[in-house]
């Protein structure tokens, strides 16, 4: 059994890592300030970005909901490991030799997620190795026939998992996995009689993946007649795999999403493929489910999908729908989530209702570009759907499709787009837009009704859910006043923790011996006073564990504080030397708590008789001379 991780190692590791990257596998992250970064929270559901890291300092934190801590903390939440496991993680990650407590050594399993994943590593590589050999060449005649070669089959890791029921098994225990792990992991079933079977076999298998590129789970696509399962077979619902929160190509797309600012939504494995293969980089697909709100939430993060003012900046998410029942069915789920979007929506229907993979095959790689460069606007594609349902060449139909169409429209959030799709709404009817206004005001005003009656706590979708912040979790910096004295000592505090080496060990000290007005932060103060007053100059004093320092010191409901003025982003603009705004923010507290001394003593003076009080007259004015001497001295450095 592995000992504890040494404690130098633990902070070894955690300075080297640098914490952006690895957050950005997970949340697409954007400048916000002098060494700060910001993305939507993955911890909760949110319409602007309120989290925050600070690669500097080496940590994040949430100022919506209130999630915070390091690169260990992140990954703990992220991929439900251990802490040792996600120390492990990082150290293999920069190739850092761990050493452990009395000489033990790693644990061979690195915990269960690990130990899953690894599983479903070692089983594409099986698949991918055995798509070469001779019974599977169902398989690779299935790909050809849709315009896949033996490299599009290995850049997409697609596979073959032979006809037997203990391949793949006997195979994975040979490379030291238990069949508990097997079973555990989706890859083997377990019947009646307690006897393990290989769970895919005569089947195109298909990886699924993470947004880190990592195994999770497989798709499997029926190719024998004499398999009576269903068409397409998942890995099942597993510790690591849940097919709501994952995208089948999502890990090969993410830097496109994200540079582009557009994602493609298909139906298939092999729609992604040809998609790819086309040069659309930026399709995903779900994984034997409906698009729902979970998908949502991972697409919003990588997209970077966010309310902003700048219209162009938004994003594009992009549905493709096959025209059967099926297809209509899924338009209709994703029309009703459509406003959980801060991007705009479109869809692109293919002509002759063709999928991608069969566009592709048919047309070539210009037409399914053209597909996706042809979209319509979601709002457009509704509304035209659900008139077709109508004879607009009757007066009933018309009115009809006026009831029928009203609340979609009365559901654009945009004002001015909901405006221009009255006019255009009337276009198509042929009738007043004043009349076709009136009814889409009507169905907005009954969907307010409905949702100012409707029992329970369910949000109306496309409203931001409020992060339950702790009313016991002690001070936050949004509750700090916002009066000058207490800017200058939040601006301040913020310089010390986030940029100690810059404001120099001196003035730091000096800083955290002058008087505050603010309570809180004057216990954020005296924090760095004891974390100075510790270990000889220039101890720790770097800023990973640095901060580390200050947490230790100070009192508990504290800790969220100093963590938010460590992570928030420094009112300096970039492009300017952080090291003179930092000096700078720094001596003005200096130099305010001096000006306050000198009003001290200028009132003792005062009070100082100097003829019965020589001696004590004489060295109030020798104390008022060092201080302005200190001002002056100051002000010139």
């Amino acid at each position: 059994m592995a000992g504890l991780i040494r404690r130098s190692d633990i902070d070894e590791v955690r300075a080297r890592v640098n914490i952006a990257d690895v957050v950005g596998d997970y949340v697409t992250l954007k400048g916000a300030g002098v060494g700060s970064l910001k993305g939507l929270c993955p911890f909760h559901d949110e319409r602007s970005p309120s989290f925050h890291v600070r690669p500097q300092v080496g940590r994040y934190h949430c100022f919506g909901c209130g999630e915070d801590g390091d690169i260990f903390t992140f990954l703990q939440r992220m991929d439900h490991v251990s802490f040792s496991e996600a120390v492990e993680l990082m150290a293999q990650r920069i190739g850092f030799e761990l050493h452990y407590e009395d000489g033990g050594t790693a644990s061979k399993d690195h915990g269960n997620r690990a130990r899953l994943i690894a599983a479903n590593t070692a089983a594409a590589e099986h698949f991918t190795a055995q798509l070469g050999t001779p019974e599977a060449e169902p398989a690779r005649r299935f790909l050809g026939e849709r315009g896949f070669d033996a490299a599009a089959a290995a850049r997409f890791g697609v596979g073959f998992a032979p006809k037997s029921f203990d391949a793949l098994g006997k195979h994975l225990k040979g490379l030291g996995f238990t069949e508990l792990e097997l079973v555990t992991s989706g890859l083997v079933s377990k019947n009646d009689r307690g006897s393990t079977y290989d769970r895919f076999r005569g089947r195109l298998v298909w990886p699924i993946r993470d947004v880190t590129g990592q195994t999770l789970g497989f798709g499997a696509r029926r190719l024998l007649d004499d398999d009576q399962g269903p068409k397409y077979l998942n890995t099942p619902e597993t510790p690591i795999y849940h097919k709501s929160q994952v995208l089948y190509g999502l890990d090969l797309a993410k830097r496109d999403i994200s540079r582009g600012k557009q994602v493609v939504v298909v139906e298939g494995y092999t729609d992604v493929m040809a998609c790819h293969l086309a040069g659309v980089t930026t399709a995903v697909a779900t994984c034997g489910t409906a698009f729902g709100v979970d998908h949502i939430k991972v697409v919003r993060r990588v997209l970077g999908d966010f309310d902003t003012a700048d219209s162009t900046a938004l994003g594009e998410v992009v549905f493709t729908f096959d025209p059967d029942e099926a297809g209509q069915k899924a338009a209709s789920r994703a029309f009703a989530e459509e406003q959980r979007f801060a991007a705009q929506t479109y869809v692109a229907v293919a002509p002759e209702g063709l999928d991608p993979c069969d566009l592709r095959l048919k047309r070539g790689d210009d037409a399914v570009r053209l597909l996706i460069a042809g979209k319509k606007p979601m709002f457009e594609f509704m509304v035209r759907r659900t008139l077709a349902r109508f004879d607009l060449d009757t007066v009933e139909g018309r009115v009809a499709g006026l009831r029928a169409a009203a609340p979609i429209v009365a559901g654009i959030r945009d004002r001015a787009l909901s405006i221009g799709y009255v006019r255009t709404l009337a276009g198509w009817l042929g009738m007043d837009p004043d009349e076709v206004g009136r009814a889409v005001t009507a169905a907005q005003r009954r969907s307010q009704s409905e949702q100012k009656g409707s029992d329970g706590p369910e949000r109306a979708p496309g409203t931001q859910q409020q992060a339950e912040t702790p009313t016991d979790a002690g001070p936050s910096i949004s509750q700090l006043p916002n009066d000058p004295a207490t800017r200058l000592e939040r601006d301040a505090l913020m310089a010390l923790l986030q940029a100690p080496l810059e404001v120099g060990r001196d003035l730091a000290s000096r800083v955290s011996q002058a008087a505050f007005a603010n309570p809180s932060l004057s216990v954020v103060r005296d924090g760095i006073a004891a974390a100075l007053g510790e270990g000889p100059a220039g101890d720790s004093f770097t800023e990973h564990a640095w901060l580390e320092r200050v947490l230790e010191e100070v009192p508990a409901p504290f800790r969220r504080l100093v963590t938010e003025l460590a992570i928030a982003p420094l009112p300096e603009q970039s492009g300017r030397d952080l090291r003179v705004y930092c000096r700078g923010i720094a001596t003005s507290v200096i130099d305010r708590d001096l000006l306050r001394q000198k009003a001290e003593l200028l009132g003792r003076l005062q009070r100082t008789d100097s003829t019965a009080e020589p001696e004590r007259y004489g060295q109030i004015q020798r104390a008022l001379v060092q201080v302005e001497q200190e001002r002056r001295s100051l002000r010139q450095d």
